[in-house]
Order: C-alpha cells, then structure tokens, then sequence
C-alpha cells in the first residue's frame, strides 16, 4: 500500500512524518520548494525534520499515484478540493484527517467523500491529537472509521505506527460528529475561562456541551458509544482544556474581548453555524452552540450569553 497525504498544515505534516518512519509516503502542499529545500514546514510545523521516506511534491498528480489518501485539507475547502480531483481520486481509499461540518451542506467529511467522488472507499481518521505530540513521536491514540469493516480493518493495520495507535469503528457518522462539535463546545469552555468563570463553569461546559453532542448524535442515527469514545469524549476533553487547541483560544479571545489572528483556521465556527441550522430545523434544544453563534456573530456578548444559559428553566439531568 503506498500512502500520500493531502494538504502540508502542522497536522497533514505530522502524519507524514510519524507515517514515514515505517515507510515511504508523500506529502503534497500547494507550494512544496521550501519544504524541499529545509527538508522541514518551517510555516506550519518547524523543527521536526523530515525523515528520508518522506517525499514532499506539488505536484497533485504525482501524489495522486498512491492507493491510500489522507485528505487534511481545510473542512470548508474539502467539497470544492474532491470536486476539482475527482476522477483521479476515483477507487482509493480516502481518509479524512478533517474535523468539522460543511457550511454549506451540514455534512461531514465522510457524506462529503461519497457525494464528490462515490467511487472511493471513504474513511475518517479523528480523535484527540495535537499535531506537535504526533510529530514528537508522543503516544497518541485516534478512531478509525469507515462503513466497510474490511476496510477499517485494512486502514487500521496501514496507519498504525509504534506511537499512533488506531481503533477501529465502522460508525463514520458518530465519528464525524464527535470531532467536528467538540470543536464548538471548546470555543464555548474558552469563553469562559477568558472571562474569568473559573474550572467549575468549564466542567459545566464540557458536560452540558456533550449532552449537545449525544443529542444531534442521535438525530443523525450515530451510536452513542462513539460519542463516549476517543472520536467524542477524549477529543472533547483534550480541546476544551488546552491553549493548544485554536477553537478553545478562539473561546479565550472572546472572553478577554481580544483581537483574533482571523488567518487561523478554527473550523468550530462554521460547525456551530452549522448544527444551529440543524437543530432549528429539527428542533433539537442546544443552547450552548445558540450562545456560541451568538458571540461569533456579535448579538450576543459573555454576559448576555451566561445570563441567557443561567436562566433557562430548571429540568432534570
């Protein structure tokens, strides 16, 4: 099985890297030449050079030329990205390494990948991970999903390394939701934290915030195990207690009425706009991604938005 990765941000760049360390894979990048050059992504991932078996390309075509590929482009620029490469990518294995849910359709990568290009086998590799503690070679561990068993089974065994550790489910949808609604539940929790609420109004948060979660789960026929799993609960509680995460300093800047460098991609913007069409349209009670899309889009600021959780009326757990 030959492996290529799609997209050199710090955490495309940090699969290649630990994937390379037991064979050889490709990393494509739009502009390859200093990478190349520093045999390193001084951009978006530096001092972790590369290993010999890693090729770095611009060019799409020949990157195409491998059986298994790992989609880590941005979530918003993945529909457009199949659309554009869909014949070549025809029959291979595709593996999102993307969290989030489309703006514009309310899917996840995995619809995604079988509306653009139905002839692949679609897969998702998410969970908790920082891409520096991947590149380190830290052990880390991630949920592999994909429809076919077979399939899982066979990605599972090709992506594991001796620090990436994989377990396999065959629920893509529990494991699109998990990792692309942690992300608004982080932006929420670091609101919090930058307005000084303190560790029990972040508890709080991540609790109510998964009930959230479970909730759309069930909607879109997910099994709620995935949720309590490393797709879900793990990557929700790994984003919503580290700087590290984008989304939860994103939550911070919010809370501090801070500036935000808008050139970050912090994909649980476009989720929470996303699951508040959803839910409205369904009816489904998530007020902490309401309140979320309230401070993103500046109707609301933290005081209203707390007074608006705080009031609601009092219900059973």
């Amino acid at each position: 099985m030959t492996i290529c990765v799609l997209g050199a941000g710090a955490f495309g760049t940090a699969l290649a890297i630990t994937l390379a360390a037991q064979g050889p894979v490709t990393l494509w990048a739009r502009d390859a030449t200093d990478m190349q050059q520093r045999r390193e992504n001084t951009k978006r991932l530096p001092d972790f050079p590369f290993p010999a078996a890693l090729t770095v390309t611009q060019d799409i075509n020949n990157a195409l030329q491998a059986d298994t590929v790992l989609l880590a482009v941005p979530m918003q620029q993945l529909r457009s990205f199949l659309a554009l490469h869909a014949t070549a990518l025809a029959g291979k294995d595709l593996v999102a390494c993307c969290k989030g849910i489309d703006l514009e359709t309310g899917m996840g990568p995995v619809q995604i990948i079988a509306a653009e290009v139905p002839q692949a086998r679609a897969a998702i590799l998410t969970g908790p991970s920082f891409a520096v503690d991947i590149a380190r070679g830290l052990p880390t561990a991630l949920t592999l999903a994909a429809a076919d068993e077979d399939i899982a089974l066979r990605l599972q065994k090709a992506l594991t390394t001796a620090t990436l550790r994989l377990y396999r489910t065959t629920d893509t949808i529990g494991a699109e939701l998990g990792g692309a609604l942690k992300n608004v539940v982080a932006i929420a929790c670091g609101t919090a934290m930058g307005a000084g609420m303190g560790e029990s109004a972040r508890a709080a948060l991540m609790t109510r915030g998964y009930a959230e979660m479970k909730r759309i789960a069930a909607h879109r026929g997910a099994d709620p195990d995935t949720l309590a799993g490393l797709s879900g609960f793990g990557d929700l509680t790994l984003t919503c207690t580290s700087e590290t995460s984008r989304n939860y300093r994103l939550g911070l800047s919010l809370g501090q009425g801070a500036e935000f460098d808008n050139s970050t991609t912090v994909e649980g913007t476009a989720t929470a706009r996303a699951m508040a069409q959803v839910a409205k349209l369904a009816n489904i009670d998530m007020p902490i991604t309401l309140a979320v899309v309230g401070l993103l889009d500046k109707t609301l600021d933290v005081k209203m938005a707390v007074q608006g959780l705080l009031a609601r009326p009092l219900k059973e757990e």
